[in-house]
C-alpha cells in the first residue's frame, strides 16, 4: 500500500482502515454461507437431526473467536462453563442446554467404538485456548508473561497430585477412576496458570467479570423459571439449579458488598444491586445446607480482611438482615410449612437426629459414615495415602446410592484428599492454599482502586466458600467449580499489575 493512501485527508490512514474493514466483511460472509450449506447438508443427511448443525456452528465459532481474540476466547470458555450444567438438577431429565459439554466423547454414538475417546469437549476447548496463546509465543507476538502466584507451592501440590496419581495405579488402581478423581484439580490448575497470561488490562478484567455475573444471573433465572413452572412449588425436588451454583451466588454476593463498601460505582454495582432477588431467592430454594454454612463463613472471613472503617460499615448493613435472619430461625425453627424450609435446613445442619426430615436424617448419618471409613483407610497408609484410583476402605458397608465412583469419591472431599494423597500431600495442599490466601490478603491491603479491591476480595472468599463447602459436598471434583476457582485465583497477578499500571499513571501525572 503506498504511503499517500494511508496518509489521504485525515492522516490516521482511514482508507487503509476502510480496506481493512471491507476485507473482514467479506471474510465473514464467507465463513456464514459456508457455515449454512454445511448446516443445511448435516440436516439432510441426519433428516432433521438439529444436534449435528448446532455442533458445527458451536465449534467452528468458538475456535473462530479464539484465534481471532484469545481473551474473548478464554471469557466464552468461562461463560460457557458456568452457564451449562455439568449434571442435570435432580428431579430434571435434562439441563434446558443439555450436559454434553461435559461428557467424554465416547458417550456420543458417534465415538462410542474408540477406546480413547475419553476426552471432553471441555478439555478441547482448554487445549485450544492454550494452543492458541502458544502460537502468539511462537510467532514472537507481544506476549507478557505474567508471574503465577506462590507458584512454588502450586508446583509442588500438582506434582503431588501426579505421584499420587502413578502410585495409586501402579499399587492395582484403576486409570479411569483417578482420571475422574483428578480432573477437575488440574483444570483449576491450568486456569490458574492461564488466566494471567491472557487476562491483563483492567477493560479485560471487567469483562470477565461481566461474563461471570451473567452466565451466574442466567443460572438464578434458570431456577426461577423452574418455580414457576412447577406451581410456584418445589414439587416434591431437593434442589431447583446444579448443587455448585448456590456457591458461585455467594461469589457475586460478595462482589456487590464490595462494590458497595469500597465506594465503586461501575455499571456492575447497579446490576448486582437488581439482580440480588432472583439470586438470593434461587439460592434459599436450592436448599443445599453446605451453601448456607459456606455464605456465613464467608461473610465472616470478608469482614476479617476488611480494615475497621469498612468492618464497621459492613457490620451495620447486614446487622438489620442478621436480626430478620434470627427472628426468621426462632418463629419457623420448628415449623413443617413451605415457608419455614430453609429454618429446617440449617436446624438439620446441626441437630442430625430429627424424625420430622427423615430424608436429611439418613444424608447426614451416610456422610457419617462415609468419615469414620476414611479415617480407617488413613490408618493405613498415614504418610502417601492409598493413591488415586484406589477405593477407600468400607469397615462399615454403605448403603447402595446412584453415584458409580462411590467407592472413590466420597462427600467429605477434604479429608478424601488426605485419603488419597496421605500426610504428605494433605500438608502441600494446605501450604498452597494458605500461602495464596496470605498473598492475596497482602495484595488486597495494598490496593487503592475500589474496583480491584472488591475483585481481590472475590477471589479470597471464593478460596473460603470452596474449602467450607468441600467438607460436605461433592466439590473438588466438579469440573465447573474448579474451573471457576482457578480463574478467581488466576486474576491476582492481573490485578496486582494494573495496580502498579495505575500507580505509576498517578506519579507520572505528579
Amino acid at each position: 500500500m503506498p504511503k499517500f493512501l494511508e496518509n489521504t485527508s485525515t492522516g490516521n490512514g482511514w482508507f487503509l482502515n476502510l480496506l481493512r474493514q471491507e476485507k473482514e466483511e467479506r471474510t465473514t460472509f464467507f465463513v456464514l454461507v459456508l457455515l449454512s450449506i454445511v448446516s443445511s447438508q448435516l440436516l439432510i443427511t441426519t433428516d432433521g437431526n438439529l444436534f449435528e448443525p448446532i455442533a458445527i456452528i458451536v465449534i467452528v465459532s468458538v475456535v473462530l473467536i479464539t484465534f481471532y481474540r484469545l481473551d474473548w476466547g478464554l471469557m466464552l470458555f468461562i461463560g460457557m462453563v458456568l452457564a451449562l450444567d455439568q449434571f442435570a438438577p435432580k428431579g430434571f431429565a435434562r439441563s434446558i442446554i443439555g450436559v454434553e459439554y461435559f461428557r467424554n466423547l465416547k458417550t456420543l454414538s458417534y465415538f462410542s467404538g474408540i477406546d480413547l475417546a475419553v476426552v471432553n469437549p471441555l478439555e478441547l476447548h482448554l487445549l485450544l485456548l492454550l494452543f492458541v496463546w502458544l502460537i502468539l509465543i511462537a510467532m514472537g507476538k507481544r506476549v507478557i508473561l505474567n508471574r503465577v502466584p506462590v507458584w512454588p507451592a502450586a508446583l509442588i501440590f500438582f506434582l503431588w497430585l501426579s505421584i499420587s496419581a502413578i502410585y495409586g495405579i501402579e499399587t492395582g488402581g484403576e486409570f479411569l477412576p483417578a482420571l475422574w478423581e483428578l480432573r477437575a484439580l488440574f483444570y483449576m490448575g491450568l486456569m490458574y496458570f492461564l488466566v494471567p497470561q491472557i487476562i491483563q488490562t483492567k477493560d479485560q478484567l471487567e469483562k470477565l467479570v461481566w461474563v461471570c455475573i451473567v452466565a451466574i444471573s442466567f443460572k438464578a433465572f434458570q431456577g426461577t423459571v423452574r418455580y414457576i413452572r412447577l406451581g410456584f412449588d418445589l414439587g416434591g425436588r431437593d434442589e431447583l439449579t446444579s448443587h455448585e451454583d448456590p456457591l458461585f451466588f455467594i461469589s457475586l454476593f460478595i462482589l456487590l458488598f464490595g462494590l458497595t463498601l469500597f465506594g465503586s460505582n461501575v455499571k456492575q454495582r447497579k446490576v448486582l444491586t437488581w439482580l440480588m432477588v432472583p439470586l438470593l431467592f434461587v439460592f434459599l430454594l436450592a436448599q443445599r445446607r453446605a451453601t448456607y454454612a459456606a455464605l456465613g463463613i464467608a461473610l465472616i472471613a470478608f469482614m476479617v480482611i476488611l480494615h475497621k472503617k469498612e468492618r464497621r460499615k459492613m457490620f451495620k448493613m447486614i446487622l438489620p438482615a442478621g436480626i430478620i435472619v434470627t427472628a426468621y430461625l426462632i418463629a419457623f425453627w420448628n415449623s413443617t410449612s413451605s415457608f419455614g424450609l430453609t429454618a429446617q435446613l440449617i436446624k438439620s445442619s446441626f441437630l442430625s437426629n430429627t424424625d420430622k426430615d427423615i430424608v436429611r436424617y439418613y444424608s447426614t448419618l451416610y456422610r457419617e459414615m462415609e468419615n469414620y471409613n476414611l479415617a480407617q483407610t488413613v490408618k493405613k497408609s498415614p504418610i502417601i495415602g492409598i493413591g488415586f484410583g484406589n477405593k477407600y476402605e468400607q469397615p462399615i458397608e454403605l448403603p447402595r446410592i446412584r453415584f458409580p465412583l462411590r467407592d472413590y469419591i466420597p462427600h467429605n472431599e477434604i479429608l478424601w484428599l488426605q485419603v488419597k494423597m496421605g500426610g504428605v500431600g494433605f500438608f502441600f495442599f494446605w501450604i498452597f492454599i494458605n500461602s495464596f490466601v496470605y498473598q492475596a490478603s497482602s495484595t488486597f491491603s495494598r490496593l487503592k482502586d475500589p474496583y480491584l479491591q472488591a475483585v481481590c476480595a472475590v477471589s479470597i472468599i471464593a478460596i473460603v466458600g470452596q474449602i467450607v463447602v468441600s467438607f460436605f459436598d461433592l466439590q473438588l471434583t466438579f469440573y465447573r467449580n474448579m474451573i471457576y476457582l482457578g480463574s478467581l485465583m488466576g486474576l491476582l497477578p492481573t490485578i496486582d499489575m494494573i495496580d502498579k499500571n495505575i500507580k505509576v499513571l498517578v506519579s507520572l501525572e505528579r
